[in-house]
């Protein structure tokens, strides 16, 4: 019986050429799959520090931004109302703002860097609701009261520099997101200083 000679040079191209083909069709496929962790350029901007133009807020009104996916309520605060803020000590749960979260710049008796604009990040420190801002004319913010916000879920109720007031279910304050003030009518939010 005879037997036929073994080609080796051809099993060995057959081999490499299965296996680079194997490596470039790995990496096809690897490259879109790995290009899709990346994040999207609508996620790269919610990222970035917003910029709030302050011209259009009235005294006593706020907005409420989306920034990393938090709604922020930014509110122009009236006279009457900073003035209203030293008088509530009494009635709020944590007056000295010692258990909240918040930027050092913000411990003062406004929790603010300017009395007139408060920065808070708009969800409830009791079970993560937003609560929206409520005027003096609000039965739900409680007799007395000037401006404050009310979670709707709850009841919690804060006063215009987001403290808690007692009763509430909620146990601290609201939190205030890093900011600063480009100019007297420019606000950065989500970002300190440079």
């Amino acid at each position: 019986m005879a037997t036929t000679p073994i080609d080796s040079s051809r099993r060995h191209f057959l081999v490499r050429a299965t296996t680079t083909l194997a490596v470039v069709g790995a990496a096809y496929t690897a490259v879109p799959f790995l290009a899709s962790w990346q994040p999207t350029a609508q996620t790269r901007v919610a990222g970035r520090p917003a910029e709030i133009d302050l011209t259009k807020i009235a005294d006593g009104a706020g907005v409420k931004i989306l920034w990393r996916g938090t709604p922020v309520w930014i509110v122009r605060r009236s006279p009457a109302v900073i003035a209203q803020l030293a008088s509530l000590r009494g009635e709020l749960k944590d007056p000295d703002t010692s258990d909240s979260e918040q930027p050092a710049y913000v411990a003062n008796p406004t929790r603010s860097r300017r009395a007139d604009i408060m920065v808070l990040t708009a969800i409830c420190t009791h079970l993560g609701c937003i609560p929206e801002l409520r005027s003096a004319d609000d039965a739900a913010l409680g007799p007395g009261m000037l401006s404050g916000f009310v979670c709707p879920c709850h009841g919690s109720r804060f006063d215009a520099a987001g403290r808690v007031l007692k009763g509430s279910p909620a146990s601290i304050n609201l939190a205030i997101p890093p900011h600063y003030f480009m100019s007297d009518a420019v606000l950065v939010v989500g970002a300190e200083a440079p």
